[in-house]
């Protein structure tokens, strides 16, 4: 028999709780004045506030290319990596193979490796067909690396789905074709969407595999941030810092209306 937590112990934990998330963001909230520094190195504004280093970030062609990089990656990997993700559930779902753990387990297996590892398996292969430091050779890379959290997604989704679906379209004459468009992928738009964000922020702050296969034509923004603090500590990771957090906070707003009006539409 589970017993409930009394009043004072609910405060306790919700108090704990509080108390770790102030813990974990403060870090966070301390690169927010840094980055309205007026000096050209990381310190805390005394008095003068300025807003130099986002002017430069806007500015700095580097920077501007990193963040183009990072876009045109973070959605081609991550758009390729949904429909790798939808075919390989929709497969299972359709067909139910005798051997479908199997399938899952080796789909899921970039998981289980070590990114060191699989960054140096991934060079040494792409360096035999000259695809390092390029636009397919990067995203490549990314799709391998998160295509299994999106297949853990679209299992999900498909686990939910119900197969009499399927039995009533092909009953009423639809070929596997038209029940795949037209009766189950606008069924699964919610996991499509979930695994497709999911895959969005993965490859955006992907950065261990990276920074084997990339460096110098093709050099994504967290590659950037890396060089910067390792080679030359600029004001402007700061600034970055601070748009990352106030867009990371934006999508995990959207990603809970987006999660609250599917609720309502399945209740």
């Amino acid at each position: 028999m589970i017993r409930k937590p009394t009043n004072l112990q609910g405060w306790l934990l919700k108090l704990a709780a509080i108390l770790t998330g102030l813990f974990m963001l403060m870090p966070l909230v301390a690169v927010i004045p840094v980055s309205f520094t007026p000096k050209r190195f990381l310190s805390l504004p005394k008095g003068d506030w300025s807003l130099r280093h986002y002017q430069a970030l806007l500015t700095d062609e580097a920077w501007l290319a990193s963040i183009s990089d990072s876009v045109l990656v973070a959605l081609a990997s991550s758009v390729i990596a949904t429909v790798l993700a939808a075919a390989f559930a929709l497969g299972l779902w359709f067909r139910q193979p005798r051997y479908g753990g199997a399938l899952v387990g080796l789909a899921l297996l970039p998981m289980a490796v070590p990114p060191v590892v699989s960054a140096v398996i991934i060079y040494f292969l792409q360096a035999r067909i000259g695809l390092i430091d390029t636009y397919p050779g990067l995203i490549l890379t990314h799709v391998i690396m998160v295509t299994p959290f999106a297949v853990i997604v679209m299992l999900t989704a498909t686990s939910r789905l119900d197969k009499s679906l399927e039995l009533a379209s092909r009953n009423l004459g639809a070929s596997r074709m038209q029940t795949t468009f037209w009766v189950v992928l606008p069924n699964l738009k919610f996991g499509l969407f979930s695994a497709w964000f999911l895959s969005l922020v993965l490859s955006w702050e992907e950065i261990a595999v990276t920074l084997f296969v990339s460096g110098i034509d093709v050099i994504t923004l967290p590659k950037r941030i890396w060089d910067g603090l390792r080679l030359n500590v600029d004001p402007i990771i700061a600034a970055v810092s601070v748009i990352l957090m106030v867009l990371t906070t934006i999508a995990i707003v959207a990603k809970a209306l987006y999660e609250h009006r599917k609720d309502k539409s399945d209740s």
